[in-house]
């Protein structure tokens, strides 16, 4: 199947079977959400993964007791840097640097203009700059999942800080953003499996400026 057949297949499943998905398909599924594009190339987030049955539990009564949080494969849980600092920022600019194997001038005056526009902000205004990143990667991941014929269930349902505290991400400087279980479809007990995709028509969508 093409892209666009996948993408015309998935849909925000809403009963999973418990079936494990393979290691491999969620090594690409990462991958995809690990090569998203994301502002300054700043990746100013984490993808935590959960496959621990005891701890998707604990989340569920977080999650509006949401059946595929616990009968889902694995969880992955994009979790925003909680601030941008400076530290933070110069590793990720002398990353760059190290794997491209040379320092460039107008790359290093990028980074004195991050550093001096970011940190200095109030850290919410951050936070949320950094969650609109998780973001991007985030659909990449449902993307690259509908490619390997893998389910999922887009979720900002959920209480973050209770996820947060479960998940010890305070300590990490990491805040909980999205949910994205990740498994296969029931089809019998999901309602929603047999309902026609509905999306507005092209018309509708796209404004063409020519």
């Amino acid at each position: 199947m093409e892209l666009l057949e996948k993408l015309n297949w998935r849909f925000a499943t809403k009963a999973m079977n418990g079936q494990k998905v393979p290691q491999e398909k969620i090594d690409k599924i990462l991958e995809a959400a690990r090569l998203a594009p994301t502002s300054s190339g700043l990746q100013p987030f984490e993808v935590i993964v959960i496959s621990n049955q005891e701890i998707k539990e604990q989340i569920k009564p977080h999650a509006w007791n949401q059946p595929q949080i616990t009968d889902c494969s694995h969880i992955l849980v994009f979790a925003a840097w909680d601030n941008y600092t400076e530290e933070r920022i110069n590793k990720m600019f002398d990353l760059t640097n190290e794997i491209r194997g040379f320092k460039n001038e107008g790359w290093e005056n990028y980074r004195q203009q991050i550093l001096a526009m970011y940190p200095p902000r109030p850290a919410e205004e951050n936070f949320t700059h950094a969650a609109k990143q998780a973001y991007i990667s985030f659909s990449a991941a449902i993307i690259a999942a509908a490619f390997e014929g893998v389910d999922s269930t887009p979720m900002e349902g959920f209480s973050p800080e209770e996820v947060d505290k479960i998940l010890n991400l305070k300590d990490k400087g990491l805040r909980s953003v999205l949910l994205l279980p990740i498994g296969y479809r029931n089809s019998e007990n999901d309602w929603l499996v047999n309902l026609t995709k509905v999306r507005k028509s092209k018309e509708d969508f796209i404004t063409e400026l020519n």
